[in-house]
Formats: C-alpha cells, structure tokens, sequence
C-alpha cells in the first residue's frame, strides 16, 4: 500500500452540502472538495430534500444517502472517481421512481 492511501484514509468527511451544480465535502483535514453533481447521477436527479437527507458512516469515510440509495466514499472523491453506475440503471431507478421521461428531458 503507498503512502498516499494511509494518508487519504485517515481524511474524513465532516460536513456535506449538495447543491443543483455540486456536492461539497468538508474534510477533516480543512480542505473542501467541490465536484460536479454531473458525476454522480442518484444525487443529480434527486429533490433538495433528498439530497440533503444524508449521513456521514465510517466515522466520516463515506457519506449514505438513504432516500437515494447512494453510497460514496472520501477515497473515491480524493481520487477524482465518478460514479461508475450505467446509463441503463440510471434509466431503470428513474422509471421505477416515476421520473424517468420527465426529468431526462430537462437534464
């Protein structure tokens, strides 16, 4: 294991903030990590409130968003990772939430 994994995994998540352009993370280490909601589709398509419905797990090693069925780690924010869900189950949890058309088209 490198250096820079020890390192990256003892930074943690402290606060959150999801906007309609970005996620926000807060580390621990003081540092603020702004990324695209581009990236992570569950969260783009989210409502606000789903959005800000979220819990640090791991002591701050990822962040869970229950109303969206989303997990995402410190690690995988540091190293700069999208989400890695396919277009097909993108399309397949928006139609089963009743979204599927409408929020598509204005996306």
């Amino acid at each position: 294991m490198s250096g820079s994994a020890v390192e990256n995994h003892e930074i943690l998540a402290t606060y959150v903030v999801v906007s309609d352009e970005s996620l926000t993370v807060s580390l621990s280490d003081g540092r603020q990590l702004v990324l695209p909601l581009e990236w992570y589709p569950r969260l783009k398509f989210g409502t606000p409130a789903e959005r800000n419905n979220w819990r640090l797990v791991g002591d701050g090693v990822g962040i869970h968003w229950a109303d969206l069925d989303e997990d995402l780690s410190v690690e995988g924010f540091l190293a700069g990772r999208k989400s890695i869900e396919s277009p097909k189950s993108i399309k397949r949890w928006l139609t089963e939430r009743g979204l599927g058309r409408k929020r598509q088209r204005s996306a």
